[in-house]
């Protein structure tokens, strides 16, 4: 009964449950073999490539593609022992997201996560402050944040599930830790789900002998994803590398010779968490904005930085705006000075000129602003602030992807004359202001 059922679509399935009895159908619609794709099922139940024995299964997906669901139900059926899935429960878990906030918020509470996909009778209780979920057979899971390595010394687990697990700023360290307390039971498992990046640690698992990797882009799930929505990404991100691995799930190579690569952007990347207004003394927002504000025009690249009391630069925000008109770019600028405490804005004027003043005093009449104009390539002028990337010099407040995407990329669209890398315009301007060109002894204008 089961096997034919799985071979019907979401709606004749959802037809067939509307004629059965009111326990029967609850029964259907949380029966998660019934309703998932081949690729959300665990490496031993996949009917095309089955493999009995594995440790680690890799789920590699698009934005949407039904990860954190396919993660979800796996757990509940290890800590409820259900079958196919399990034979017996699993009675210690893991859970492990980048931060407390991405547990809570997306693997409990998320519209797919543990907390929502439970028969009533089945559901576990969360108790915030001892960071768990129990079940009311006795399985438990510990919540993790992949910022705190040392937080996984000491359990130990049947099973657990690592989500986003390309985001980790920390993920060895955490990796390392986790294996050490995968010791209960006759085969302890981890499932990851994650959008892919180019990091080793992930690379490692993906190639280990250990491991069984399934895909799936944000395409496979349409049925669960609004139309407006997939039309969208697909008219913005078709055919990109960023669209590559946001929506198909692809681990983009970094290009041999670029100016800059994932690895190093990586390795310089900084938790916020670490750092405040005190850490620095100037703060800058850069414009590069665009010629144009019809809806095929380059973005209004935005990007605030500033400059530690170590004389180093710190990437705080990208604000990029698409196909906005000037009056919207400017308010938006406007309010980020002030949201930041920016000391002063810097932008091209080589398209814009007078203009570009005019229309962000229009907005605020008494902000602080320096006009640059442009007497190099893009290329010339990005070198001398990739050098410092190399020194190690400027670091990432946190993950920018669209930002990073581009600068990976920079060489490939200025030799093909591509779309403008306008964030990397913005992102020059900004360094190049607060290291270069004599800016290191410019006190904090708003401290004068």
């Amino acid at each position: 009964m089961r096997e034919n059922l799985r071979q019907l679509t979401k709606p004749q399935i959802e037809q067939f449950a509307s004629k059965l009895a009111k326990k029967e159908a609850e029964q259907l619609y949380f029966d998660w073999y019934l309703w998932a794709r081949d690729d959300q099922l665990p490496p031993n139940l996949q009917p095309k490539n089955a493999r009995a024995n594995w440790q680690n299964w890799i789920l590699l997906g698009g934005r949407g593609a039904g990860k954190t669901r396919a993660g979800a139900e796996w757990i509940r059926a290890m800590a409820l022992g259900i079958k196919p899935f399990a034979t017996k429960p699993a009675w210690r878990i893991a859970l492990i997201g980048e931060t407390f906030n991405d547990v809570r918020e997306v693997m409990l509470e998320g519209e797919s996560g543990l907390l929502n996909i439970h028969p009533p009778q089945q559901k576990p209780t969360y108790i915030a402050s001892r960071k768990r979920l129990e079940w009311p057979n006795g399985a438990v899971a510990n919540l993790f944040s992949a910022e705190e390595p040392e937080s996984l010394r000491g359990p130990q687990f049947h099973v657990a599930w690592c989500d986003e697990f390309a985001k980790w700023q920390y993920d060895e360290q955490v990796w390392d830790m986790l294996q050490f307390g995968m010791r209960l039971g006759d085969n302890p498992q981890i499932v990851i789900t994650t959008t892919p990046r180019n990091k080793k640690q992930l690379k490692n698992l993906l190639s280990s002998e250990k491991s069984f990797v399934s895909k799936a882009s944000t395409f496979d799930n349409r049925q669960n994803l609004a139309a407006i929505f997939l039309h969208n990404i697909n008219e913005n991100y078709a055919g990109t590398n960023l669209g590559r691995q946001e929506l198909y799930g692809e681990i983009i190579e970094d290009r041999q010779g670029a100016l800059w690569n994932s690895d190093l952007i990586e390795k310089l990347r900084r938790r916020k968490k670490d750092y405040d207004y005190a850490d620095f003394n100037r703060i800058i927002l850069a414009i590069d904005p665009p010629a144009t504000s019809h809806k095929k025009s380059n973005a209004c690249g935005m990007i605030v930085a500033a400059r530690g009391n170590d004389k180093k630069a710190y990437i705080l925000a990208d604000i990029t705006m698409e196909a906005a008109s000037p009056i919207k770019w400017a308010t938006k600028a406007v309010q980020t000075y002030h949201q930041f405490n920016v000391d002063r804005i810097v932008a091209e004027v080589n398209q814009g000129g007078e203009m570009v003043e005019t229309i962000l005093r229009t907005v605020d009449a008494n902000i602080s602003y320096a006009a640059v104009f442009a007497r190099k390539d893009k290329k010339s002028r990005a070198e001398p602030v990739a050098a410092l990337y190399e020194q190690g010099r400027i670091h990432h407040i946190g993950m920018f992807e669209l930002l990073e995407d581009e600068m990976c990329n920079f060489d490939q669209q200025i030799a093909a004359s591509q779309k403008s890398p306008d964030r990397v315009d913005a992102l020059v301007w900004a360094v190049s202001h607060l290291l270069l060109n004599g800016a290191d002894n410019v006190p904090r204008i708003r401290d004068l």
